[in-house]
Protein backbone atom coordinates (compact mmCIF):
# COMPACT_ATOMS: atom_id res chain seq x y z
CA UNK A 1 0.00 0.00 0.00
CA UNK A 2 1.30 3.46 -0.90
CA UNK A 3 0.65 6.13 1.73
CA UNK A 4 1.07 9.83 0.92
CA UNK A 5 3.27 11.47 3.58
CA UNK A 6 3.74 15.23 3.94
CA UNK A 7 6.05 17.20 6.21
CA UNK A 8 4.71 20.45 7.67
CA UNK A 9 6.47 22.99 9.92
CA UNK A 10 3.88 24.11 12.48
CA UNK A 11 3.66 27.33 14.53
CA UNK A 12 5.86 29.24 12.11
CA UNK A 13 5.63 30.87 8.69
CA UNK A 14 9.27 30.10 7.83
CA UNK A 15 10.52 26.72 6.56
CA UNK A 16 12.98 24.89 8.83
CA UNK A 17 11.66 26.55 11.98
CA UNK A 18 8.65 25.82 14.19
CA UNK A 19 7.87 22.16 14.85
CA UNK A 20 7.97 19.66 11.99
CA UNK A 21 5.35 16.91 11.82
CA UNK A 22 4.81 14.14 9.30
CA UNK A 23 1.20 13.71 8.12
CA UNK A 24 -0.03 10.45 6.58
CA UNK A 25 -3.31 10.23 4.67
CA UNK A 26 -4.85 6.77 5.09
CA UNK A 27 -7.28 5.69 2.38
CA UNK A 28 -7.77 2.35 4.16
CA UNK A 29 -7.17 0.93 7.63
CA UNK A 30 -3.51 0.39 8.44
CA UNK A 31 -2.15 -2.65 10.28
CA UNK A 32 -1.80 -1.52 13.88
CA UNK A 33 1.96 -2.10 14.16
CA UNK A 34 2.65 -0.10 11.00
CA UNK A 35 1.65 3.19 12.65
CA UNK A 36 4.56 2.93 15.08
CA UNK A 37 6.99 1.61 12.44
CA UNK A 38 6.25 4.56 10.14
CA UNK A 39 6.56 7.06 13.01
CA UNK A 40 9.89 5.56 14.05
CA UNK A 41 11.07 5.72 10.43
CA UNK A 42 10.01 9.39 10.09
CA UNK A 43 11.85 10.14 13.37
CA UNK A 44 10.06 13.43 14.02
CA UNK A 45 8.57 14.34 17.38
CA UNK A 46 5.19 13.41 15.91
CA UNK A 47 3.70 11.62 12.94
CA UNK A 48 -0.04 12.19 12.43
CA UNK A 49 -2.32 9.65 10.77
CA UNK A 50 -5.55 10.99 9.25
CA UNK A 51 -8.08 8.29 8.49
CA UNK A 52 -11.50 8.26 6.85
CA UNK A 53 -14.31 7.34 9.21
CA UNK A 54 -16.71 6.01 6.55
CA UNK A 55 -16.20 4.29 3.16
CA UNK A 56 -17.63 7.22 1.20
CA UNK A 57 -15.51 9.89 2.91
CA UNK A 58 -13.31 12.17 0.84
CA UNK A 59 -10.24 14.16 1.94
CA UNK A 60 -11.45 17.11 -0.17
CA UNK A 61 -15.12 17.23 0.82
CA UNK A 62 -15.60 15.51 4.20
CA UNK A 63 -15.39 17.56 7.39
CA UNK A 64 -14.77 14.84 10.01
CA UNK A 65 -11.81 12.43 10.22
CA UNK A 66 -10.04 10.16 12.65
CA UNK A 67 -6.64 11.37 13.87
CA UNK A 68 -3.86 9.62 15.81
CA UNK A 69 -0.37 10.78 16.80
CA UNK A 70 2.80 8.75 17.30
CA UNK A 71 6.25 9.77 18.52
CA UNK A 72 9.20 7.60 17.43
CA UNK A 73 8.53 5.56 20.61
CA UNK A 74 4.81 5.66 21.52
CA UNK A 75 1.29 6.72 20.64
CA UNK A 76 0.30 9.92 22.51
CA UNK A 77 -3.14 11.16 23.62
CA UNK A 78 -2.75 14.72 22.32
CA UNK A 79 -0.45 16.59 19.96
CA UNK A 80 -1.20 20.17 19.03
CA UNK A 81 1.44 20.83 16.38
CA UNK A 82 0.67 17.62 14.48
CA UNK A 83 -3.05 18.52 14.58
CA UNK A 84 -2.15 21.90 13.10
CA UNK A 85 -0.07 20.09 10.45
CA UNK A 86 -2.91 17.64 9.69
CA UNK A 87 -5.37 20.49 9.21
CA UNK A 88 -2.85 22.31 6.98
CA UNK A 89 -2.50 19.27 4.70
CA UNK A 90 -6.29 19.01 4.35
CA UNK A 91 -6.85 22.76 3.87
CA UNK A 92 -3.84 23.62 1.69
CA UNK A 93 -2.85 20.43 -0.16
CA UNK A 94 -6.13 18.53 -0.39
CA UNK A 95 -8.00 21.85 -0.82
CA UNK A 96 -10.68 20.73 1.63
CA UNK A 97 -13.75 22.92 1.10
CA UNK A 98 -14.98 23.03 4.72
CA UNK A 99 -14.36 26.04 6.96
CA UNK A 100 -14.08 23.81 10.07
CA UNK A 101 -12.58 20.33 10.34
CA UNK A 102 -13.36 17.94 13.19
CA UNK A 103 -10.92 15.25 14.30
CA UNK A 104 -11.94 12.26 16.42
CA UNK A 105 -9.01 11.55 18.74
CA UNK A 106 -7.95 10.00 22.04
CA UNK A 107 -8.57 13.46 23.54
CA UNK A 108 -12.11 13.63 22.19
CA UNK A 109 -13.31 15.87 19.37
CA UNK A 110 -10.80 18.52 18.28
CA UNK A 111 -11.70 21.22 15.78
CA UNK A 112 -9.50 23.22 13.42
CA UNK A 113 -10.55 26.30 11.47
CA UNK A 114 -8.93 28.71 9.06
CA UNK A 115 -8.68 32.34 10.21
CA UNK A 116 -6.74 34.53 7.77
CA UNK A 117 -3.14 33.26 7.72
CA UNK A 118 -3.52 31.13 10.88
CA UNK A 119 -5.10 27.79 11.68
CA UNK A 120 -6.95 27.84 15.00
CA UNK A 121 -7.15 24.67 17.10
CA UNK A 122 -9.91 24.15 19.66
CA UNK A 123 -8.15 22.16 22.40
CA UNK A 124 -8.90 20.99 25.95
CA UNK A 125 -7.65 23.33 28.68
CA UNK A 126 -5.77 21.52 31.44
CA UNK A 127 -5.58 22.88 34.97
CA UNK A 128 -2.45 22.73 37.10
CA UNK A 129 -2.20 22.22 40.84
CA UNK A 130 0.47 23.16 43.40
CA UNK A 131 3.17 20.50 43.60
CA UNK A 132 5.17 19.66 46.73
CA UNK A 133 8.72 20.61 45.81
CA UNK A 134 10.37 17.77 47.75
CA UNK A 135 8.61 15.13 45.62
CA UNK A 136 10.14 16.43 42.38
CA UNK A 137 13.28 18.10 43.70
CA UNK A 138 15.65 15.73 41.91
CA UNK A 139 13.83 16.17 38.60
CA UNK A 140 13.85 19.96 38.88
CA UNK A 141 17.57 19.91 39.70
CA UNK A 142 18.13 17.74 36.61
CA UNK A 143 16.29 20.36 34.55
CA UNK A 144 17.52 23.70 35.87
CA UNK A 145 20.39 22.98 38.26
CA UNK A 146 20.66 25.69 40.92
CA UNK A 147 18.52 28.28 39.12
CA UNK A 148 15.84 30.02 41.18
CA UNK A 149 12.41 28.42 40.77
CA UNK A 150 9.40 30.66 41.44
CA UNK A 151 6.57 28.11 41.15
CA UNK A 152 5.99 24.40 40.54
CA UNK A 153 2.68 22.99 39.30
CA UNK A 154 1.47 19.59 38.13
CA UNK A 155 -1.16 18.69 35.55
CA UNK A 156 -2.55 15.25 36.46
CA UNK A 157 -4.54 14.99 33.21
CA UNK A 158 -1.41 15.29 31.06
CA UNK A 159 1.29 14.15 33.54
CA UNK A 160 3.18 17.34 32.78
CA UNK A 161 5.24 19.15 35.41
CA UNK A 162 5.32 22.95 35.03
CA UNK A 163 8.39 24.69 36.46
CA UNK A 164 8.34 28.50 36.46
CA UNK A 165 11.71 30.17 36.68
CA UNK A 166 12.21 33.40 38.63
CA UNK A 167 10.95 36.59 36.97
CA UNK A 168 14.47 37.95 37.46
CA UNK A 169 15.72 35.82 34.53
CA UNK A 170 15.81 37.00 30.93
CA UNK A 171 14.57 34.95 27.99
CA UNK A 172 18.18 34.26 26.96
CA UNK A 173 18.76 32.28 30.18
CA UNK A 174 15.94 29.89 29.25
CA UNK A 175 17.20 29.63 25.66
CA UNK A 176 20.77 28.81 26.71
CA UNK A 177 19.85 26.16 29.27
CA UNK A 178 21.50 22.79 28.52
CA UNK A 179 19.65 19.62 29.50
CA UNK A 180 20.36 15.87 29.53
CA UNK A 181 17.81 13.19 28.67
CA UNK A 182 19.61 10.69 30.86
CA UNK A 183 19.46 12.96 33.91
CA UNK A 184 15.71 13.40 33.42
CA UNK A 185 15.15 9.65 33.05
CA UNK A 186 17.29 8.87 36.10
CA UNK A 187 15.47 11.47 38.23
CA UNK A 188 11.92 10.39 37.33
CA UNK A 189 11.12 6.69 37.12
CA UNK A 190 7.73 6.62 38.87
CA UNK A 191 5.62 7.31 35.77
CA UNK A 192 4.05 10.36 37.43
CA UNK A 193 5.77 12.83 35.09
CA UNK A 194 5.80 12.30 31.31
CA UNK A 195 6.77 15.82 30.29
CA UNK A 196 8.47 18.82 31.88
CA UNK A 197 7.61 22.41 30.95
CA UNK A 198 10.05 25.18 31.84
CA UNK A 199 8.43 28.59 31.65
CA UNK A 200 9.26 32.22 32.24
CA UNK A 201 7.16 35.38 32.39
CA UNK A 202 7.42 37.47 29.22
CA UNK A 203 7.78 41.16 28.57
CA UNK A 204 4.49 42.02 26.87
CA UNK A 205 3.83 45.28 28.72
CA UNK A 206 4.01 48.21 26.34
CA UNK A 207 5.35 46.17 23.41
CA UNK A 208 3.09 45.59 20.46
CA UNK A 209 4.57 42.18 19.67
CA UNK A 210 5.83 41.34 23.15
CA UNK A 211 5.26 37.81 24.42
CA UNK A 212 3.30 37.13 27.60
CA UNK A 213 5.38 34.08 28.47
CA UNK A 214 8.17 31.84 27.19
CA UNK A 215 8.65 28.10 27.51
CA UNK A 216 10.65 25.02 26.60
CA UNK A 217 9.32 21.47 26.73
CA UNK A 218 11.06 18.13 27.30
CA UNK A 219 9.61 14.61 27.04
CA UNK A 220 12.41 12.00 27.03
CA UNK A 221 9.89 9.52 28.54
CA UNK A 222 8.26 9.57 25.07
CA UNK A 223 11.58 9.40 23.26
CA UNK A 224 11.80 13.18 22.66
CA UNK A 225 14.46 15.14 24.53
CA UNK A 226 13.09 18.52 23.44
CA UNK A 227 9.98 19.22 21.41
CA UNK A 228 10.42 22.45 19.40
CA UNK A 229 6.90 23.92 19.70
CA UNK A 230 4.23 22.10 21.69
CA UNK A 231 0.48 22.68 21.44
CA UNK A 232 -0.37 20.21 24.22
CA UNK A 233 2.04 21.92 26.64
CA UNK A 234 0.31 25.22 25.87
CA UNK A 235 -3.03 23.64 26.76
CA UNK A 236 -1.46 23.47 30.24
CA UNK A 237 0.48 26.76 30.11
CA UNK A 238 -2.62 28.68 28.98
CA UNK A 239 -4.54 27.96 32.16
CA UNK A 240 -1.54 28.73 34.39
CA UNK A 241 -0.55 32.03 32.78
CA UNK A 242 -4.14 33.21 32.35
CA UNK A 243 -4.53 32.86 36.11
CA UNK A 244 -1.17 34.51 36.84
CA UNK A 245 -1.55 37.42 34.41
CA UNK A 246 -5.31 37.91 34.58
CA UNK A 247 -5.55 37.65 30.78
CA UNK A 248 -7.56 35.47 28.39
CA UNK A 249 -5.74 36.57 25.22
CA UNK A 250 -2.01 35.89 25.19
CA UNK A 251 0.92 35.61 22.82
CA UNK A 252 3.46 32.90 23.65
CA UNK A 253 6.85 31.92 22.30
CA UNK A 254 8.51 28.53 22.71
CA UNK A 255 12.25 29.11 22.96
CA UNK A 256 13.65 25.96 21.37
CA UNK A 257 16.43 26.15 18.80
CA UNK A 258 13.78 26.21 16.02
CA UNK A 259 11.33 28.41 17.94
CA UNK A 260 7.65 29.08 17.36
CA UNK A 261 4.85 31.48 18.23
CA UNK A 262 1.36 30.64 19.49
CA UNK A 263 -1.68 32.89 19.82
CA UNK A 264 -3.84 31.87 22.78
CA UNK A 265 -7.47 32.65 23.53
CA UNK A 266 -9.25 31.08 26.50
CA UNK A 267 -12.86 30.27 25.67
CA UNK A 268 -15.92 30.56 27.88
CA UNK A 269 -16.62 26.81 27.57
CA UNK A 270 -13.49 25.79 29.48
CA UNK A 271 -11.39 25.07 26.38
CA UNK A 272 -8.65 27.03 24.63
CA UNK A 273 -8.10 28.25 21.07
CA UNK A 274 -4.45 27.99 20.05
CA UNK A 275 -3.57 29.53 16.69
CA UNK A 276 -0.44 29.16 14.63
CA UNK A 277 0.93 29.55 11.15
CA UNK A 278 2.40 26.79 9.00
CA UNK A 279 5.09 26.30 6.35
CA UNK A 280 4.72 23.39 3.92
Amino acid sequence: MQIPIFTVDAFTNRPFSGNPAAVCLLENDLDEDLHQKIATEMNLSETAFIRKLHPGDDFTKSSCFGLRWFTPANEVPLCGHATLAAAAVLFHIQKNTNSVLTFMTLSGELKARHVEDHIVLDLPLYLTYPQVLQEVEELIKAAVGDMIVQDVRYSPDTKKLLVRLSDAYERSVLEELQVSAQRFLSAEKTGKVKGIILTLKGNSSGKREGHDFYSRYFAPWYGILEDPVTGSAHAVLSSYWSEQLGKKEMLAFQCSHRGGELKISLRNDGRVDIAGQIAI
